[in-house]
């Protein structure tokens, strides 16, 4: 399947249970389809299945409720990182249901998404909102403070060619962490350029998406990869 035939199959979906947004394991599925970089993760509708996903992908592991009332995943307690064992693994099940229960009681809980906890590297933010006027923009910045205090991101027009990329990397005031800051080895910027260029695709051939929130793309000197998704529709 094409990449817009993937996103239609849970845009359709979505329209159907009055979803303005894709959940963890769609948004996930419609990234892949446009090469993506993401960890290894699957979804668990109950217990049992996130044991065997997470000795499947090996431990430490990521877990992350999925519901169609629940966008903002972390606010109602629906996340869990550094997962080591099993033991962990069961508590943080039942501790993700019961916290979301908690502050959303009329939300319906899917499962939850298992996913291979990432190592080190630079966190980025990658995303695409839809104007109005001049249709997709794709936007970057570097993650942490950079974005939270100094708000150090930039913008450009879809469709973006590999130079406008290229100069998105070097306006940004953090740009230096992606050099080998301090002695860390360099981010790898060829795959974040690819990154950017695939959500600007992604936004591009669906006019059906309101917006793209790719936070955090962790880069290090090997590659990169989205660690949480999120498609919100139009």
């Amino acid at each position: 399947m094409s990449g817009r035939e993937v996103f239609l199959k849970y845009y359709h979906l979505a329209r159907e249970e009055n979803r303005g947004f894709l959940l963890e394991h769609e948004a996930a599925e419609v990234c892949l389809s446009y090469q993506l970089p993401l960890p290894k993760a699957d979804l668990a509708e109950n217990k049992e299945e996130a044991i065997s996903i997470a000795e499947k992908l090996g431990y430490p592991v990521v877990m992350k409720v999925v519901s169609p009332q629940v966008l903002h995943k972390s606010d109602v307690g629906g996340v869990r990182v550094g997962i080591q064992t099993r033991e962990q693994l069961v508590e943080a099940y039942d501790a993700i249901v019961e916290s979301v229960k908690q502050h959303s009681p009329e939300a319906q809980i899917r499962g939850q998404v298992i996913a291979k906890m990432a190592g080190e590297g630079v966190e980025t933010i990658v995303g695409l909102k839809r104007d109005e006027v001049f249709g997709p923009v794709v936007m970057f910045g570097i993650g942490g403070i950079f974005v939270e205090v100094y708000q150090d991101v930039t913008f450009r027009l879809c469709p973006v060619g590999e130079k406008e990329v290229e100069d998105m990397l070097s306006e940004v005031k953090g740009y230096k962490l992606l050099g080998g800051f301090r002695g860390k080895p360099k981010a790898d910027m060829d795959a974040l350029k690819k990154v950017i260029l695939a959500v600007c695709a992604l936004g591009t051939e669906n006019p059906e998406v309101g917006s793209v929130d790719l936070n955090p793309v962790l880069v290090n000197g090997e590659g990169a990869l989205a660690l949480d998704t999120r498609i919100v529709l139009q």
